[in-house]
């Protein structure tokens, strides 16, 4: 890709981009949240047109108007949203666009045995008649994979690809991208983990703010020179927190039962656990074992079925979202498209979601637009929340990264007592995340009542005063940071060790 420049309305996202990916390579591309690695990726698929720069493949200049051409020259992506329909199986997923058809009808005989085929050579189980609505989003990812393997493609283009995974995913994924290097495929790798760069890229390739900083090799580099590039400063990858002195308990919950959508069973099963003001409990656990449901549970997004929950000495077991809210409840959700943002509102829209009610904001039932705008201007100045016109950006616009920055805005600005972060740095960039820890422990030492539900196992070290570990809906473990391990934590979030007092 020599000299891609791509605009937007307000932003330049592409600046005068050379990117040269080599045959047989893993060639990471590295930039914080917005510099533009998806904008450029996208148009290598053939998503936006650029306004200026040429593409070549093998030598020849090419011309991708559509991702149909993209596949047609063996270029391939799986994107950081992943692009699957819910309500088909995940064979349909897999084949959609590229059918056998005979007289009218579909013939899947013969596809099934070629996915099949390429699940177990590559190691991607799936279950080909599984709905895709019923699956877990590191399945849904294999689905991805296997779309783009079905397609024989060349070039493989990972945006984000460990995202939503698991540490045991992750390093599957990673065996999976050496074996395709082997074969000879070339893969492109947008990734903000540092770690994951340096374990499998042969190369990588920075841009900041839009525009092409340098490539270098990974043999010759290190992770603090790396961030330095890509942030433009030193980022400091410890986590500053003075020792914890929790107050009185903020949330008590007692016997929690939450329902399962996916299967018969309960997801959370009679869990009991408190919070306290001034302190950052931890649950920790692998993707799909009840936190998704706990959440929900206590944010009022499912009814439980039995048990209590207690804000502040108020029974909310049954209260309405709003009604959680006012006495002091801020979530962090896990998924920021379907449960943080409206997506077709602006930004001010947006970050005014949870309070827009108040007097400072309406008055005899009509929005205030002064005072929102002024409010929303003071948010993304305060959360360097990149955006390209300011409070009246769509919000589907933003880069994944500026999108969570603007819900952290939302929910820490609101004074939360109980805050509940989901995956808060999900999709972050090193900088990004630094300054979200940061805002956590500040909430903390301010006296807050934080829960953090996290599957990255540096930030539930890094960051939290007590770990619970969660298992097939159940608490079967509680530790101390400071006095645990990683590989401890590990066995206990596969279910291979359970402590006494949890079971009693």
């Amino acid at each position: 890709m020599l000299h891609i420049t791509k605009e937007f309305p307000g932003i330049k996202a592409n600046d005068d981009v050379t990117l040269q990916l080599r045959k047989g390579e893993i060639h990471a591309l590295l930039g914080e949240n917005g510099a533009g690695k998806s904008t450029l990726m996208s148009v290598l698929f053939g998503m936006y047109q650029p306004e200026q720069g040429i593409i070549k493949k093998n030598g020849k200049e090419v011309k991708i108007t559509d991702p149909n051409e993209a596949t047609a020259l063996g270029i391939g992506m799986v994107h950081q949203h992943f692009k699957l329909v819910e309500c088909f199986t995940v064979l349909d997923n897999i084949i959609l666009g590229v059918e056998d058809t005979k007289l009218g009808f579909l013939k899947k005989d013969a596809a099934r045995k070629k996915v099949m085929a390429l699940s177990e050579k590559y190691g991607l189980k799936v279950d080909p008649d599984a709905l895709v609505s019923n699956i877990s989003v590191g399945m849904q990812q294999r689905v991805e994979i296997l779309k783009m393997l079905y397609r024989d493609n060349e070039i493989l283009i990972f945006d984000e690809p460990t995202a939503v995974l698991t540490p045991q995913e992750i390093d599957e994924l990673m065996e999976i991208m050496r074996g395709f290097k082997a074969e000879g495929k070339s893969i492109l790798f947008i990734t903000h983990k540092l770690n994951e760069i340096m374990a499998v890229a042969d190369r990588c390739t920075v841009l900041q703010k839009g525009r092409y900083i340098g490539t270098v090799d990974i043999a010759d580099t290190s992770k603090e020179e790396l961030s330095r590039m890509m942030v433009g400063r030193d980022v400091d990858f410890a986590v500053e927190k003075k020792p914890c002195e929790p107050g009185e308990v903020v949330l008590d919950v007692k016997g929690l039962v939450v329902p399962s959508k996916a299967h018969k069973n309960n997801a959370v099963k009679g869990v009991d656990f408190q919070v306290r003001a001034g302190e950052i409990v931890c649950i920790a656990g692998i993707e799909g074992n009840g936190q998704t449901e706990l959440v929900y549970g206590l944010s009022g997004l499912e009814k439980p079925s039995a048990g209590t929950i207690t804000l502040k000495g108020h029974d909310i077991t049954g209260a309405a979202i709003r009604e959680r809210s006012k006495l002091g409840m801020s979530h962090i959700p896990e998924d920021r498209h379907k449960h943080g943002l409206v997506l077709d509102f602006t930004l001010a829209d947006n970050l005014v979601l949870q309070r827009y009610w108040q007097p400072q904001f309406q008055s005899h039932g009509f929005i205030k637009a002064a005072a929102v705008q002024e409010y929303a201007t003071r948010l993304i100045a305060q959360y360097d929340v990149r955006s390209g016109q300011g409070p009246a950006t769509i919000a589907r616009s933003m880069s994944g990264g500026n999108q969570q920055k603007a819900i952290i805005a939302r929910e820490v600005d609101k004074d939360p007592e109980l805050l509940i972060a989901v995956q808060p740095t999900r999709g972050l960039d090193v900088g990004a995340i630094e300054y979200i820890h940061k805002q956590i422990v500040a909430e903390r030492d301010k006296g807050r009542a934080v829960l953090l539900v996290s599957l990255e196992l540096d930030e539930v070290m890094n960051l939290s005063d007590r770990i619970l570990v969660m298992y097939e809906g159940e608490l079967v473990g509680e530790f101390d940071p400071k006095k645990t391990t990683v590989e401890e934590l590990g066995l206990y979030m596969a279910g291979a060790k359970k402590q006494k007092e949890m079971q009693q």
